[in-house]
């Protein structure tokens, strides 16, 4: 893998949570409350061969929505991570598209097929609402079952 893919996977996935978080928590400090929801992945937990560089970047989020729980916990911030599963997007035309690999996921997948976005729509507004102000620090999963079956 060259460098400037392994960099480029980083700073979108990785650096930009890191560097949107600095540029809005200083305001929710002084509000004395804020919800912070990175966006994870069920690679923050599993990978698969020619995703390192991703899998790296989300493990990385997700250690670093833990600190950010831990560090801004005390000024009323809850940080936690959406954890999709594998969702049917433009971006996982490729995964979509492989027949060997979409039979082993979707094997694996107790839901017995692909996420769509709109799965994810309960979970984000749950980590937004008041409903989840004692909830810091964690990663929802929205997988279809696929973590709790490995």
């Amino acid at each position: 893998m060259p460098l400037a893919a392994w960099q480029a996977v980083l700073d979108v996935n990785l650096t930009s949570a890191f560097l949107v978080s600095r540029a809005v928590v200083p305001a929710m400090i002084r509000r004395g409350r804020g919800k912070i929801i990175n966006l994870c992945s069920l690679n923050c937990e599993i990978s698969r061969p020619t995703i390192a560089n991703y899998a790296a970047a989300k493990g990385g989020l997700k250690m670093l929505t833990r600190a950010m729980a831990v560090e801004w916990g005390r000024h009323g911030i809850r940080a936690n991570g959406l954890g999709p599963g594998y969702i049917r997007t433009s971006l996982t035309v490729p995964v979509v598209a492989d027949p060997d690999l979409a039979k082993h996921i979707l094997a694996r997948t107790p839901a017995g097929r692909w996420g769509e976005p709109s799965d994810l729509v309960g979970a984000a507004v749950f980590l937004a609402a008041p409903a989840s102000d004692f909830v810091n620090g964690q990663i929802l999963y929205v997988d279809g079952g696929l973590l709790a079956a490995l």
